[in-house]
């Protein structure tokens, strides 16, 4: 079988869970942004704590989920010492964060902006210690290629968390909102409480995952060993630094948001400007859920096919493919915007769609950064990553600094695309110079232009009703197919399988 149909078929196994996990959780936005839930300054709070998430998850983890692929698939290394040690480091690391958390939840809700949710900021804190304790567990699955087990615990996890959030806030708070009440309401549901339901729920939903993991968790008697720990950390720190860089790139346009405009709009304005951005970021779904998917299986896939023959040019056809379909993406969902739109159903949030095309944009340089990455995790050269996410998060900080008092969140999702796009460039220079991967630049960019050309021109045709979707449909269809005519030899089974 070739391998780009292996790496498909992992990635199509992961994105059951990754790809249907998101989205079912993304289909939770039209709960949220309903007229009578949360307006935006309430969903803003939300945003805006989550965002501190991934910084927290990065710190918690520091490395160890890719130290774990790394040294575990050295034909000198003892896999069960390898798992034992990331574990029990992973875990410490998380229990001590629950102390501190706990301890300073409501000093650190004031320092954050947030003083009246410490109880949603104490949640957090448990959503994200129990996440660490089953990242390497779920890291285990995938590298034993465990993929039905891995989508079976994400599944139980995301139906958890989705049906909590029906109960607390699809039938409890639309009840009490039009001054109903039962038995059931009055024993689960207090008013009070308000956006703390949706952390709620999570931390029930993260507890039953760890719950489903505990067999996996502490497999029998696991050794810790010391002098392993030494070179793990050393692999695994500067992709720590690299991660806490890319959380900078990622997610730090929501917190300089509320930093940057709180002195000068206010709290409730602000938080409705940051909850407006966070519901039309949602609608870069299908990019960013393919990204994952890919991630998802691409990560052990490198490692196990880096000393095949041709796997550089095996790397290019990839990178062909993954730019193919993701433009593909952007195409369904800018043609058809105007339907899309309609995931957030309440039109106060319906001003910031104009940041989804360039939000779509700036994750396609980033997934193909994420392809970029193989040169500096298979040299060894993690560093690399470091400085090349360093150098995005400068630019993100300045630009976000320079251009959010004058556009709001229009000058955050800019500054996304300019920093995504510059690291996307700067690891193609460096990794040339250290493993050439022949990736195809021309197609590569003639795809991401010819998406745009046709996006750009279908909005200058003054059409309306059924003749403007047929026509929409018909470009994006040609797009697809002239993609597949340039890409489907590298789907065809090699000579050898």
């Amino acid at each position: 079988m070739s391998v780009l149909r292996k790496l498909a078929g992992q990635t199509a196994i992961y994105g059951l869970s990754s790809i249907v996990a998101r989205f079912l959780n993304f289909l939770l936005t039209p709960l949220y942004t309903s007229k009578g839930v949360f307006p935006p300054e309430e969903y803003g709070v939300i945003t805006s704590l989550y965002a501190w998430a991934p910084f927290i998850s990065i710190v918690l983890t520091f490395g160890m989920e890719t130290a774990y692929f790394r040294f575990a698939n050295r034909s000198s290394g003892d896999e069960r010492s390898v798992y034992g040690t990331a574990l029990l480091s992973v875990t410490i690391a998380a229990l001590l964060f629950v102390a501190g958390g706990m301890l300073f939840a409501q000093p650190i809700a004031a320092e954050i902006g947030f003083p009246a949710f410490a109880s949603s900021v104490v949640m957090l804190v448990a959503i994200l210690a129990l996440d660490a304790l089953t990242a390497i567990p779920m890291a285990r699955l995938r590298k034993e290629g465990r993929a039905w087990w891995f989508v079976a615990v994400n599944g139980s996890n995301v139906l958890v968390n989705i049906a909590l959030n029906l109960l607390f806030i699809g039938y409890c708070m639309r009840k009490v909102n039009a001054g109903e009440s039962n038995a059931l309401i009055e024993a689960v549901y207090d008013p009070a409480l308000g956006v703390g339901y949706v952390f709620l729920a999570n931390v029930a939903s993260s507890a039953v995952k760890l719950l489903l993991l505990l067999p996996q968790w502490w497999p029998g008697r696991l050794r810790f060993d010391r002098q392993l720990l030494r070179p793990m950390l050393a692999f695994g720190w500067p992709l720590l630094i690299a991660g806490l860089a890319g959380m900078i790139n990622e997610t730090a346009d929501r917190i300089m948001l509320k930093r940057l405009l709180d002195p000068v709009l206010g709290e409730s304005a602000t938080n409705a400007q940051i909850g407006i951005y966070g519901a039309c970021y949602k609608l870069a779904i299908l990019i960013t859920l393919f990204i994952q998917a890919f991630r998802m299986g691409a990560e052990p896939f490198f490692f196990s096919h880096a000393k095949e023959k041709n796997s550089k040019e095996t790397f290019a056809r990839i990178m062909n493919v993954f730019v193919a379909v993701c433009m593909a993406a952007f195409l369904c969902v800018m043609l058809f915007i105007d339907l899309f739109k309609w995931f957030i159903p309440n039109e106060a949030y319906h001003e910031g769609l104009r940041v989804v095309p360039i939000l779509m944009l700036a994750n396609v340089f980033l997934g193909v950064y994420y392809n970029q990455s193989v040169w500096y995790k298979l040299t060894d050269r993690t560093r690399a990553g470091g400085t090349i996410a360093a150098f995005g998060a400068l630019i993100t900080l300045v630009l976000l600094f320079l251009l959010i008092p004058r556009l709001g969140y229009m000058g955050a999702a800019w500054t996304t695309l300019a920093c995504y796009a510059s690291m996307a460039v700067l690891s193609y220079v460096w990794g040339q110079r250290h493993y050439a991967v022949p990736y195809n630049v021309g197609r590569v960019l003639g795809y991401m232009a010819t998406a745009v050309f046709l996006w750009w021109g279908a909005e200058q045709l003054p059409l309306e009703g059924a003749l403007k979707y047929a026509l929409r449909a018909a470009l994006l269809m040609v797009y697809m197919a002239a993609a597949w005519r340039n890409e489907r030899g590298a789907l065809r089974p090699s000579p050898s399988a």
